[in-house]
């Protein structure tokens, strides 16, 4: 039997979680006193001996975070499991109500507070990088690369990605989203670490928690919003990485002069409470409920969105014969492997852009000569001046042509690192041009990925939609992988035209590989749905 908390959040154990969160808190808290204390050396705190209230918070932290998952855990968990598999999906032609509106809104707070979190690193980084004497662009004769920094939450984000799906299938999408909160709240120590080994753990864990929830998101939308809105929504919500850009920037220029990089980490508080007080607008996923057997709950949740007509139950057995012996093997055999080919390419692009040029534009904008403060506003207002690209995208998407976007979005950023690639340096002299060259990368990127999660999940038929969606997303995190690696092997040095000429070229061939194998979604005529050559194979 389930208990309903205070707030409309469901729980098993609402008085473990409170606890728990309670305790996580306390122990951030606790580490507030010894950066306040730093106050008068500017906040530097290399070096410094933990004292004991930072001690004690980060048992507090340890012990918090076990209780808070166990009062998460759903009661009879085995007992009410079915057998088979459930497959909810909201009715293709149904019209977009004000419960869809609520969720969009909601979920479009929950992804930028999630964006935000590895946004942080490029911002940190030369304050982070000048206090512990580490490698950068700023700083090349340092001795640990600051690379380490992302090449750690990379891996959390890998490892998040299968964690939080897991757990979203196994105790509830919004129970995922809530320890996801709770994990933001406690990482937000990372602004108070004295050790940069901490920071890596912290970075770590920070990616661990943000790994799951695009996922997480996009398939709660999969069983809540009408099929022929579906995917201009998902580039909606998927492109506000954008926005959260905007914010960090603007964050950056106004607090890393007073309170150092590391008050850039410390929001992770606030906004990890945010996020949590939003989860109880977020409804729980009617097939985990229906797996569970809470048959009413999940019969409610689909009238509200228009969800009853998109019931399938498939058994055990079914599931497998469809599954053709699992992996990834028939995404790159006919008459997928053109196909697959272009997504790889474009998610390894997307990869290498966001982790070269992106993560490190802070850094180089600072080390051609603008001081901080400045270099972070022209970050800030180059992402203004691009963000109507997400709206214009998601139109496109939607209406027009969802291959033609991908090839325009795709060309403007790859023509906006070739730029900087060849001119980079004198760019930083010409603040008009600078501020346009810029919003390409950082706008047009986040906008890129939107739409490929969107494309990648309508283009693959039923029997290997996870997989391809997978395959996107996993590729784009092997990109980073491979950049940030060779960066932390010490083999070469960000800078703003070797990093823009590493994403340039792979885009360039994403457009070619587009052209020649991508398919369309959507009818050229009357935007109506339309069945993609991929999945002819289903016939």
């Amino acid at each position: 039997m389930r208990t309903r908390a205070v707030g409309g959040i469901d729980f098993a154990h609402p008085l473990a979680f409170w606890t728990g969160f309670a305790a996580c808190v306390a122990g951030v808290v606790l580490h507030l006193p010894m950066y306040a204390h730093a106050s008068h050396m500017g906040y530097r705190m290399a070096g410094m001996p933990m004292d004991a209230p930072m001690m004690i918070g980060m048992g507090l932290i340890v012990a918090g975070l076990a209780v808070t998952a166990y009062g998460l855990v759903p009661r009879g968990l085995k007992e009410a499991r079915r057998a088979g598999e459930v497959r909810v999906r909201a009715t293709g032609d149904g019209r977009l109500r004000p419960a869809h509106l609520g969720l969009i809104a909601v979920m479009t707070a929950a992804v930028t507070i999630d964006a935000m979190k590895p946004i942080t690193l490029a911002f940190v980084a030369p304050g982070m990088g000048a206090e512990y004497g580490l490698k950068s662009a700023l700083n090349p004769d340092g001795d640990l690369p600051v690379a380490l920094l992302p090449l750690f939450r990379l891996t959390g984000t890998v490892l998040g990605s299968f964690l939080w799906g897991w757990l979203g299938d196994r105790i509830g999408r919004r129970a995922a989203i809530l320890l996801a909160g709770v994990m933001f709240v406690t990482t937000a120590v990372c602004g108070a670490m004295p050790s940069f080994a901490w920071n890596l753990v912290m970075c770590l864990m920070m990616g661990l928690a943000a790994g799951g929830m695009l996922p997480i998101t996009f398939s709660l939308l999969a069983e809540t919003i009408p099929g022929r809105h579906r995917g201009w929504v998902m580039v909606l919500i998927g492109g506000n990485l954008a926005l959260a850009y905007v914010l960090t920037s603007w964050l950056s220029s106004e607090l890393i002069p007073a309170y150092s990089w590391r008050a850039l980490w410390l929001l992770g508080m606030p906004t990890g409470v945010l996020l949590i007080l939003l989860n109880r607008w977020i409804p729980e996923s009617p097939r985990f409920l229906l797996a569970h057997g809470r048959e009413t709950e999940a019969r409610a949740i689909m009238s509200k969105y228009a969800a009853e007509a998109g019931i399938e139950i498939e058994t055990a057995s079914e599931a497998r014969a469809a599954d053709d012996r699992g992996g990834y093997g028939p995404l790159f055999r006919r008459p997928f492997a053109g196909l697959t080919v272009a997504v790889v390419i474009l998610g390894l692009s997307i990869g290498l852009v966001t982790y070269g040029f992106q993560l490190w534009i802070p850094s180089n904008l600072q080390r051609l000569g603008l001081d901080q403060q400045t270099a972070d506003r022209a970050l800030r207002d180059s992402a203004l001046l691009g963000l109507p690209l997400v709206f214009v995208a998601a139109a496109m998407y939607g209406l027009w042509s969802a291959k033609k976007t991908i090839l325009a979005l795709t060309a403007l950023v790859a023509a906006a690192l070739l730029a900087f690639s060849f001119a980079g340096e004198s760019l930083v002299r010409d603040d008009t041009w600078l501020y346009v060259l810029l919003a390409g990368p950082i706008v047009g990127t986040a906008t890129i990925s939107a739409v490929l999660a969107a494309y990648s999940s309508e283009i693959y038929p039923t029997r290997v939609r996870s997989r391809g969606s997978g395959l996107s997303a996993g590729v784009g995190k092997f990109g980073g992988v491979a950049v940030t690696a060779v960066l932390v092997a010490g083999l070469a040095v960000p800078s703003i035209g070797a990093t823009a000429l590493l994403g340039a070229i792979p885009l360039v061939l994403a457009v070619v590989a587009v052209v020649f194998f991508g398919v369309e979604t959507r009818a050229a005529a009357g935007g109506g749905p339309l069945r993609p050559q991929a999945s002819a194979a289903d016939a």
